[in-house]
């Protein structure tokens, strides 16, 4: 919400005024019925805006009594938003392009100079979530940039949270990236599949080229319906997957196998609280080292785990064993407990 007036000390004043004193809907004069101020909290300071508000006074109008607000008021910030749309730009950079926290937003807007809560940094987190879906769906956008590529290829897939959950069907174009649909729903049968193909196609503006998923029944018979003349090609990705099935279930039984030579870290660690020397802290380096080689997991099928688990554990082995040889600092223990 804005600010109250109290709060506005040392904010600089900025008059806002329509750009017209004619009724947008009956063309009379628009009187000023009343001014208002409302506080915004910018990058570069606060601002206190006088806004002089018009009112149609002609009772046939439609736009009777209804108030005419300034036009640059929404290129300030959002209807009863207290800070700039420059905040949340930031703060959806600092968290989409730079993988900030919220805390560590809230932490560098301070350090800029602003007031402001926590929890206000994920309001506005979510109003530039909001605004990007806005510009994303805008479909005069979506018309231009498609002609200009004359073409699509259609890429359509579920995803499910969990078993009973809802299904968000997405289907997006290949060539511009672009998403042109994106619907939760509570089935994936074939009839709601067919709905959301036709919904694309009736928007389109451009020829579809290809369609490309994978090998669901159901979504290959509603592309078979709906664009029975149009190349479907299943995801390379899924017949990468299919065919390395073999690899995987190998890699993964080599993985499980590997992680029975490394326990027994745990009582190590234990039984070096109490020691705070140098041997002491490079051994809770080693353990530290071996504990983010199990918790690092690849992406099958085009990276093995188990082969990525059996390198790391046995580049940790070689330093051991390279400072064994040069000091004989480390028990055996050690040594056997990640011996892969």
């Amino acid at each position: 919400m804005a600010r109250s007036q109290r709060s506005m000390k040392g904010f600089s004043e900025v008059l806002l005024t329509p750009l017209t004193s004619l009724c947008p809907a009956c063309g009379t004069t628009a009187h000023v019925a009343y001014h208002t101020h409302r506080a915004i909290t910018k990058l570069d300071g606060g601002y206190c805006l006088h806004l002089v508000v018009r009112r149609c006074q002609r009772r046939t109008c439609p736009r009777y009594h209804q108030p005419y607000r300034p036009e640059m008021e929404g290129s300030w910030a959002l209807p009863h938003g207290e800070f700039g749309l420059d905040v949340i730009a930031l703060i959806g950079a600092l968290r989409f392009r730079d993988h900030r926290s919220v805390p560590e937003i809230h932490q560098h807007l301070l350090s800029r100079g602003l007031r402001i809560a926590e929890r206000t940094v994920l309001n506005l987190l979510q109003r530039y979530e909001e605004l990007v879906a806005v510009r994303l769906a805008d479909a005069k956008r979506l018309t231009q940039l498609l002609e200009q590529q004359g073409s699509v290829i259609l890429a359509i897939d579920g995803l499910q949270p969990d078993v009973g959950h809802e299904v968000l069907w997405i289907i997006r174009d290949c060539l511009s990236e672009e998403i042109l649909l994106a619907r939760p729903l509570l089935s994936s049968t074939g009839g709601d599949i067919v709905m959301l193909l036709r919904e694309v196609e009736n928007q389109l503006p451009v020829p579809v080229r290809a369609i490309i998923s994978d090998g669901q029944e159901t979504i290959r018979e509603a592309v078979a319906f709906v664009f029975p003349d149009i190349a479907h090609q299943l995801c390379q990705f899924h017949y990468l997957r299919d065919a390395a099935m073999p690899i995987f279930e190998a890699d993964r039984h080599a993985k499980t196998v590997l992680k029975k030579h490394v326990r027994g870290i745990r009582p190590i660690e234990r039984a070096l609280e109490a020691r705070t020397d140098g041997e002491a802290e490079a051994i809770r380096d080693y353990c530290l080292a071996v504990r983010s080689a199990l918790t690092d997991d690849g992406h099958p099928p085009l990276c093995a785990d188990g082969l990525r688990l059996h390198d790391r554990l046995q580049q940790i082995h070689d330093s051991i064993q390279r400072v064994e040889e040069k000091k004989g600092l480390y028990h055996l223990h050690f040594m056997n407990c990640i011996d892969c």
